[in-house]
């Protein structure tokens, strides 16, 4: 056994003593012979079947057509990279142009939408100023030719139905001598019987003509409230700083 062979080979100690020594286990170096210092390399030539360990394969030394295969190889991927970088690019341009696209289509429209509100806007303040350049020019003349309020007031007076029995025209006290001054209007008034009534309510330059038939109102006010709503157009004839 182990036990029996290591203590006949210690032998006896010196002295005769009994106790055994920590270093009684160990083969003393003279009795060794043929060791060499271990080291962990040595495993790869002790390994059964492993030969000795080769450095890193130099492409020089490959074979012919292994080197071959090794370009093809490498000139394939060379190929496919430039391909999916191809594709890539291509993708992100179409990205770029669709939103590129889409923000100048959101511009345009916008324009245009500024464009059509200014148009309509430039509408209206010049229907605006066209009728109110119009009421200024009505105001003129009339007060430069008041003798046609008699065309008025034979006009209203011819609108009123032949059957009618009784009309009265109204008119504006400064206006009843303007009236019976133009014979051609007096005579169509009186031919259809009107009996004409100073009303100081009744604005210069219009008139108001009532019967049993109904009312005609051809004051100058709603003459050109009519005509100003036919333009679009709520400008009243007398502005509130001319109202009493």
């Amino acid at each position: 056994m182990t036990s029996s062979s290591s203590k006949a080979r210690e032998g006896p100690l010196p002295g005769g003593s009994r106790s055994a020594s920590p270093y009684a286990r160990f083969i003393p170096r003279e009795e060794l012979q043929g060791f060499a210092a271990w080291a962990p390399e040595s495993l790869v030539g002790d390994t059964p079947g492993a030969g000795p360990a080769t450095p890193g394969a130099d492409p020089s030394t490959l074979p012919a057509d292994a080197e071959a295969r090794l370009v093809e190889a490498r000139a394939a991927g060379y190929r496919e990279g430039y391909r999916d970088g191809l594709v890539a690019l291509d993708e992100a341009k179409r990205a770029h142009e669709a939103r590129v696209s889409a923000h100048a289509a959101d511009l345009l429209r916008s324009v245009d939408e500024g464009l059509q509100a200014l148009e309509v806007q430039l509408a209206e303040a010049m229907v605006d100023t066209a009728v109110a350049l119009a009421r200024q020019v009505l105001r003129t003349e009339l007060a430069c030719r008041p003798e046609l309020v008699g065309r008025v007031a034979a006009e209203a007076v011819s609108t009123v139905l032949a059957s009618a029995r009784r009309i009265e025209l109204h008119l504006h006290p400064q206006d009843l001598p303007l009236v019976a001054g133009s014979s051609c209007d007096i005579e169509a008034i009186e031919a259809r019987g009107t009996r004409v009534v100073a009303d100081p309510s009744i604005s210069r330059g219009g008139c108001r003509v009532e019967s049993d038939l109904g009312r005609v109102d051809a004051r100058i006010e709603a003459r050109w409230t009519l005509a100003a709503a036919a333009l679009g157009v709520a400008l009243p004839w007398l502005d509130p700083a001319d109202l009493p």
